[in-house]
């Protein structure tokens, strides 16, 4: 049985993740979202009106 652990903080309007992971950071609004994992990867969230959202994940993971 594996373990997690997250703890997400907030620094005005960026957010600060912690993970078994590493760390990582977003910020946005509520339109627009971008998010660094902690591997490398960034992930971009827009929100359009009437609930749809698109997401595109860029970059490939960096194995350690």
């Amino acid at each position: 049985m594996g373990w997690h652990y997250r703890k997400s903080i907030k620094v005005g309007p960026f957010r600060i993740n912690l993970s078994r992971h590493g760390v990582g950071h977003s910020f946005g609004n509520r339109r627009l979202h971008v998010s660094t994992y902690p591997d490398g990867r960034r992930h971009v969230t827009v929100r359009l009106p009437g609930g749809f959202h698109i997401g595109k994940t860029f970059g490939k993971p960096h194995h350690r």
